[in-house]
């Protein structure tokens, strides 16, 4: 119970810091045509736990109490993109090439038809 106390506390301080940034950017930009907010976000997020899971590796740097809090909730809910990264990278890393960007694409692609089908059903409801 205590680790999810743990990431929930990280997730609420992520949701945060996602809206003060993201908004902060799109009011500096004064662009709607481009979601630099969320570009923002999704790169500041994977360099956050690119850094962290670099210094998880070769330092044994974090604790599992605060690669919990940190990792999964507050990267996890300032942006998912980065835990997306990571993994990625990780296959990458690992030679595991196919599976990297099958990922990408996997991901890329289904989740447009899946924002796509909720889009459709929602016009039917």
């Amino acid at each position: 119970m205590t680790k999810i106390a743990i990431i929930g506390l990280g997730g609420c301080l992520g949701a945060i810091l996602r809206y003060l940034v993201a908004g902060g950017v799109h009011t500096l930009a004064k662009s709607a045509s481009f979601p630099l907010g969320t570009l923002t976000v999704n790169v500041a997020g994977c360099l956050l736990i690119g850094i962290g899971g670099g210094l998880m590796e070769s330092r044994q740097f974090f604790s599992p109490e605060w690669r919990s809090f940190l990792f999964v909730g507050v990267l996890g809910s300032f942006t998912t993109f980065s835990t997306f990264g990571l993994e990625t990278f990780n296959l990458a890393k690992q030679g595991q090439w196919l599976t990297s960007f099958g990922n990408v694409g996997f991901s890329l692609v289904l989740g447009l038809v899946a924002v796509f089908t909720g889009y459709v059903l929602s016009r039917m409801i």
